[in-house]
């Protein structure tokens, strides 16, 4: 195996030996390497050229490591998640999400047409082509930030759009379809769908223990509130329009008994009534000390979470800068101000889509191959998870070194991905470089200010 990273990144990729053969743990130990020092753009060929890795192996061997080997993403997960453990509390928080893998080409395999938010607004939706991945990750506070929370993905599920017979006119006035590969009636799930197979994966391997789970408006819905394991709570946003009920009373007359009782106000209508009384405090929020007005009620609602009661939360910024928002959660021990903290832990998973968007190519890839495709991109946040690992237990030691300054950033106080993966390169290079000691120090003179040069590289 090349020894390509820094010597105490090892033991975090024996970790994964389990998972794979021989020959494809040799493969994944120098594409997880390589991945990480190569810096622009991340086609597999350039990963392969960047590390110069065909002086390992064959070149064809990292292409059939996606296409054809024997392995399975979930046992990565597993892997990933066992790792995560000693950094857990007991009460684990998770995050579901979807993030869209923008393409090009008419041959990539299970490509489609998707929302794509960071282009669309309010008024006019955007779409793009490309892949759909549906994230589940775990919320943790690391040792070296104990007050920043990271998102590490360790369940990932392709999106692939149903099979019709629509056609849209092409070159030449031909008829070429606009989606590649679509899943047929049968194969088809879900977003929501996908996000509940993941959850209860996730909860069978702590039977003992709670899973808190977060996601937005589209995960709110009776596909994951219904079928939740009884170890797993939901806390989302609620639509403020929802028809919301009393819990169905014990009536003594003949029929069969009520699944709900009385309608109650909408989230909407308490919001707008002038009566009234919101409860005003101060919340800890993304980082920030939010001042909010808040009324909860307990209540169901019946056409998403059927007849579990939820503790439902409606928001108010008195400043008037955002409009009213409101959120549930299946746990009722959970407190009004408890639970909009604990939804605002979602947000790491967002920053850990942009991090592997531009720090690691997660949109590089160009498979055409079904196994390739629904491999490359999840390996891709195993390696983000590592990467935050190896900081976790030995590389924040040596974060000082290896800190850019930017004298024009002076209110920076946490770190970020980009800091840590800096970090790693660093510490590899000073250690490939300058433990030979029979480097003599007019060499080391001259090599330290190219070292110091690379650390800007991305």
């Amino acid at each position: 195996m090349p020894d390509l990273l820094v010597r105490s990144f090892a033991p975090l990729l024996l970790a994964f030996q389990p998972c794979f053969t021989r020959p494809s743990f040799d493969s994944f130990w120098a594409l997880t390497c390589a991945w990480v020092l190569c810096s622009g753009r991340r086609s597999l060929t350039r990963i392969i050229q960047a590390a110069q890795l065909t002086e390992f192996k064959h070149f064809c061997s990292f292409h059939r490591f996606f296409s054809q080997a024997r392995w399975n993403l979930d046992d990565m997960g597993r892997c990933v998640f066992q790792l995560l453990l000693p950094f857990c509390a007991e009460v684990l928080i998770a995050a579901v999400d979807d993030t869209l893998a923008r393409k090009s080409g008419r041959h990539i395999w299970g490509a489609g047409m998707h929302h794509d938010p960071l282009r669309s607004t309010q008024k006019r939706p955007f779409f793009s082509f490309g892949h759909n991945f549906v994230v589940f990750s775990l919320q943790v506070a690391l040792p070296f930030a104990p007050n920043k929370y990271w998102a590490f993905p360790i369940l990932v599920r392709m999106y692939r759009k149903r099979q019709t017979n629509q056609r849209a006119p092409g070159k030449g006035g031909k008829m070429e379809r606009k989606q590649t590969c679509q899943a047929t009636a049968k194969q088809y799930r879900t977003r929501p769908e996908l996000a509940l197979e993941m959850i209860q994966i996730v909860a069978s391997w702590i039977p003992d223990r709670m899973l808190r789970v977060l996601g937005d408006s589209e995960y709110a819905g009776q596909s994951i509130s219904r079928h939740l394991p009884g170890n797993a709570k939901l806390i989302s946003r609620m639509n403020m329009k929802a028809a919301l009920y009393e819990t169905a009373g014990k009536v003594a007359k003949r029929g069969r008994r009520r699944k709900k009782g009385n309608r109650l106000p909408s989230p909407l209508q308490m919001a707008q009534d002038k009566k009234a009384k919101w409860i005003k405090t101060t919340v800890a929020l993304y980082g920030k000390q939010v001042k909010l007005w808040y009324q909860t009620i307990d209540a169901l609602w019946y056409p998403s979470a059927g007849q579990q009661l939820l503790r439902i939360v409606v928001v108010r910024d008195p400043s008037g800068r955002r409009r009213d928002d409101c959120f549930f959660s299946l746990d009722l021990t959970l407190a009004a101000t408890q639970i909009l903290e604990t939804f605002s832990r979602r947000w790491p998973l967002e920053v850990c889509f942009r991090d592997v968007k531009q720090l690691l190519g997660f949109e590089d890839p160009q498979n055409r191959v079904a196994n390739a495709t629904t491999r490359t991109a999840p390996l891709i946040f195993f390696i983000y998870d590592l990467v935050l690992l190896w900081h976790a237990q030995s590389g924040h030691r040596l974060a000082t070194k290896s800190t850019l300054d930017r004298l024009w950033y002076p209110q920076k106080a946490s770190v970020s991905f980009e800091d840590i993966l800096r970090t790693l390169r660093h510490a590899t290079w000073q250690e490939r470089i300058f433990s030979d000691p029979a480097l003599d120090p007019h060499t080391r003179k001259i090599l330290q200010p190219f070292v110091e040069w690379a650390k800007g590289l991305a």
